[in-house]
């Protein structure tokens, strides 16, 4: 069976309301959470977290206001190819990176690994693709940390094998396989959030783990239904469509068919 490794790659902060609303407006953590899948003997990254590419690139002109709104800590220590070096593990080890979705926390440190291939969910790239200035920053999306390759790299979720899922991880519906995962990494739309945002189902020994990324950024959204504050909606890709997520997620952790991993939320 598969596994799953948890990394930390930086965190930025932001009020803690912001996350789950009326928990106050003292600042609040929020890791950048990387996953190594290993299964059939491959390995995949989920998401890369920061890196000093991000910082570089939202030093300074109009992108400084993404670090100024979400003020960014890093250390070169915690990025996830020095992290994954002192593993033994080499960039050219890695079947692939899987991007949830296309903000900067999430594919900071895509140019760390050269060569590698990039999966994404393919409508959501091609939404985001041709953002510049302004429209990307909106989208929370810094063109500048993606590599000069991207387009050469990409493999596309919906390239992949699609099955239907089993009565137990309802209401999912269907997934991608991820290839030479053996099925036990699969792709799962989980709209909302972000162009393109998507989850993966990770089959371990002790069942069936969902790495859902930004979906919810702390299980408070979906357990107790204490949604995000109000501004935290003007920027999603669809508000309704997150909150839909939610009820996915919330019907999921109910039956306990499977662990939930947040990207934004450390495990207890």
């Amino acid at each position: 069976m598969a596994s799953i490794q948890t990394f930390k790659a930086g965190f930025c902060t932001h009020a803690s309301c912001m996350a789950v609303r009326g928990s106050g407006l003292g600042s609040c953590e929020f890791p950048a959470q990387v996953f190594l899948i290993q299964a059939r003997g491959k390995m995949w990254l989920f998401d890369t977290g920061y890196a000093h590419h991000f910082l570089d690139a939202t030093a300074h002109g109009l992108f400084a206001v993404y670090r100024k709104v979400t003020p960014v800590f890093f250390n070169e220590s915690e990025a996830m190819l020095v992290q994954l070096r002192e593993r033994g593990i080499q960039p050219q080890d890695l079947s692939g990176i899987i991007v949830s979705h296309f903000h900067g926390d999430h594919i900071g440190g895509l140019k760390d690994f050269p060569k590698i291939p990039l999966i994404v969910h393919g409508k959501g790239w091609q939404q985001v693709r041709r953002l510049r200035g302004l429209r990307a920053l909106i989208k929370g999306f810094v063109p500048d940390v993606m590599p000069s390759d991207v387009e050469q790299r990409l493999w596309y979720m919906e390239q992949g094998k699609k099955i239907a899922l089993p009565q137990s991880l309802r209401p999912l519906q269907d997934a991608y396989v991820v290839p030479d995962s053996g099925g036990e990494v699969l792709l799962v739309a989980l709209p909302g959030h972000a162009a393109g945002h998507m989850g993966a189902l990770v089959l371990c020994d002790d069942g069936w783990h969902l790495l859902a990324a930004d979906a919810a950024w702390h299980q408070d959204n979906y357990r107790e239904w204490k949604l995000p504050a109000a501004p935290s909606f003007l920027i999603m890709d669809n508000a309704q469509a997150f909150k839909q997520t939610l009820h996915t997620l919330r019907q999921l952790d109910e039956r306990a068919a499977l662990t939930i991993h947040l990207s934004h939320q450390e495990a207890r």
